[in-house]
């Protein structure tokens, strides 16, 4: 099995109760002996850049115009594309790390996605809708956010944002672990609620090996 890790959050594992939901996740996989090859990528480390009219006349114009050949510009600003696109293709599981931060996902995290879900990436755009040209099976968000948000709250846009973008191209099994309640200013049981978070990190890490 190959799990490709998306981690959004520039702070250090002490600091990121999302980073430490993950260490929770993966160390639970080791405990299993969970026989897996793990594609980590920082997304602070090697940033993904805005999408370029160049990049989006490379990827859409041979959608919309038949026989359209990209030029060597165009090529080129879809380079970090094609590299992030094999390694989500070469997945099984996409796990992604990442807060909350006004009330959706980091600006870095969308810029990643939105160079990931293109066409003849991870999708080929035909008459009937897109067909998935990757093989995930899950996707498991471990995510962490000051306030705390019920069920269908109108507020999280976060779960929504990679529900949708995800389920475009054919990925409806998405899992989460959240440690909401992370604000000390206005919540007392932020504690309680991170260990309750991390609990449910490790079943996650359950589901994922019984996928083997």
């Amino acid at each position: 099995m190959n799990i490709l890790h998306i981690c959004a959050n520039p702070k250090p594992t002490d600091e990121s109760v999302s980073k430490q939901m993950a260490a929770a996740f993966f160390t639970k996989l080791a405990e299993m002996n969970v026989d897996y090859e793990l594609m980590n990528v920082d997304l602070y480390q090697e940033p993904p850049p805005f999408v370029s009219y160049d990049e989006y006349r490379g990827f859409w114009f041979p959608v919309f115009i038949g026989g359209y050949q990209a030029t060597d510009e165009e090529l080129s600003a879809m380079t970090y594309a094609k590299e992030q696109g094999e390694l989500f293709n070469q997945a099984d599981v996409l796990v992604l790390t990442t807060p909350m931060w006004n009330y959706s996902i980091p600006a870095i995290l969308k810029a990643w996605m939105d160079q990931v879900i293109s066409p003849d990436i991870t999708f080929k755009m035909e008459k009937n809708g897109p067909k998935p040209l990757h093989s995930i099976k899950q996707i498991v968000v471990l995510a962490a956010s000051g306030g705390v948000y019920k069920e269908e709250d109108p507020r999280d846009c976060l779960t929504t944002q990679i529900r949708e973008a995800f389920s475009f191209i054919g990925i409806d099994n998405i899992a989460t672990a959240w440690a909401d309640g992370q604000n000390p200013l206005f919540f007392e049981d932020g504690v309680i609620r991170k260990s309750y978070a991390i609990e449910s990190a490790q079943d996650l890490a359950e589901e994922v090996a019984d996928l083997i």
